[in-house]
């Protein structure tokens, strides 16, 4: 069952009268309970794309056309069942369909503040800076629960900011300690554990390992994965690290230049690319059973997003780039259908969906993708 669908998703930065297109016409949806990734090179948008599901940009950023369908909706709108009311759903006022879901896109400011910690947390890319530093964590965690559960008592709410310390790994009694007395790691797991203080449906972790040790990282990893099992939670992570990704997503999304380039199960996308951008990102990803092999890094670099071409954002840096590639950025295609011929435009439904016109010449583009040379071509060809 859908927990979030996304659709035709714009999202722009205003910096000194000029426009950045940092999210430009996304699609992709996010089940109840799995654990769906966003990767990509920095820069690419796949943290603006995170924080505009509720509405965490800067002051300079903007919702500028989508949808962000969410099941789910405010309390003053369900009914005792936790369902919306009729009245809501039938007036054209209220962003809420027949099935339930929600626009978050279109509520304001006040409205969006009851969904974020209750419905949708985020686990920030800053964690190391997320926690007030005048405050004793315990309060912050407590301070989240009150918030949107009125109704329970402070030692209530103090008891339930203990156990969730400690079943994230830190002892209970730090709660009554400052943030400057937490290590990195500590950090982190306590901000995890502030976004799970409302049991919400939908954690958004953004680089959860990033400025951490492996050993720390792999326990942060199997934390995120033991609360999803505990609680039920769907996890959306961003993360420039495919390695992150291959251990913990169920579906994968790939990212490049404020587009959407490749999407599908994980399996999918790391062991059957179908996207030259992805294709040249696991050449330039070091593995176990290939050690003694060179990397092969992607040529070039990402493109401005304040005046973004009309062609296929990484057609300068593609080896396989044909003149279509250059006059208009291509649409999702059915990777399945694209194997037996048929070049067809995929839904968000679609199993595996691939942004490239030749998606019909898989096993060709696979097999030079790997050469190194097919590479240096690129390099040749700036120069």
């Amino acid at each position: 069952m859908t927990l979030l669908e996304v659709n035709d998703l714009h999202v722009r930065y205003d910096a000194d009268g000029q426009q950045v297109h940092a999210v430009d016409g996304v699609d992709f949806s996010v089940e109840h309970g799995e654990t769906y990734g966003l990767v990509g090179e920095s820069g690419c948008g796949k943290t603006t794309l995170a924080k505009s599901l509720v509405h965490l940009l800067d002051s300079n950023g903007h919702i500028e056309n989508g949808e962000i369908w969410f099941d789910g909706t405010l309390p003053h709108w369900e009914d005792e069942r936790g369902e919306p009311r009729r009245e809501i759903i039938e007036d054209d006022q209220y962003p809420v369909r027949e099935d339930g879901m929600t626009d978050l896109a279109q509520l304001d400011n006040q409205q969006i503040r009851d969904v974020r910690w209750r419905n949708v947390a985020l686990v920030p890319q800053s964690a190391m800076n997320a926690l007030n530093p005048v405050y004793k964590v315990g309060d912050q965690i407590v301070e989240a629960i009150l918030r949107h559960e009125p109704e329970t008592t402070k030692a209530e709410a103090d008891r339930r900011a203990r156990d969730l310390l400690e079943r994230v790994g830190i002892d209970p009694e730090r709660a009554d300690d400052y943030a400057h007395q937490f290590s990195g790691g500590m950090k982190q797991r306590a901000v995890i554990a502030m976004a799970m203080a409302c049991s919400p449906d939908l954690l958004i972790a953004d680089e959860p390992t990033t400025a951490l040790d492996v050993i720390i990282q792999d326990r942060i990893l199997e934390e995120l994965e033991e609360l999803q099992e505990e609680f039920g939670v769907a996890i959306l992570v961003v993360s420039h690290d495919i390695s992150v990704m291959a251990e913990i997503c169920d579906k994968l999304a790939v990212m490049y230049g404020g587009k959407m380039m490749e999407s599908g199960p994980k399996a999918d996308v790391l062991e059957e690319a179908a996207n030259p951008y992805t294709l040249g990102l696991k050449n330039s990803f070091p593995t176990v059973e290939k050690a003694d092999q060179d990397l092969v890094s992607i040529p070039g670099t990402p493109p401005t997003l304040l005046d973004p071409s009309d062609g296929c954002r990484f057609a300068n840096r593609c080896p396989f780039a044909i003149e279509e590639c250059h006059s208009e950025h291509p649409p999702m295609y059915d990777v399945e259908q694209a194997a037996s011929g048929k070049r067809t435009e995929a839904g968000t439904a679609s199993a595996h969906r691939s942004a490239c016109y030749r998606v019909d010449e898989l096993d060709a583009m696979r097999t030079e993708a790997r050469k190194e040379e097919t590479w240096q071509q690129i390099n040749a060809k700036n120069h």
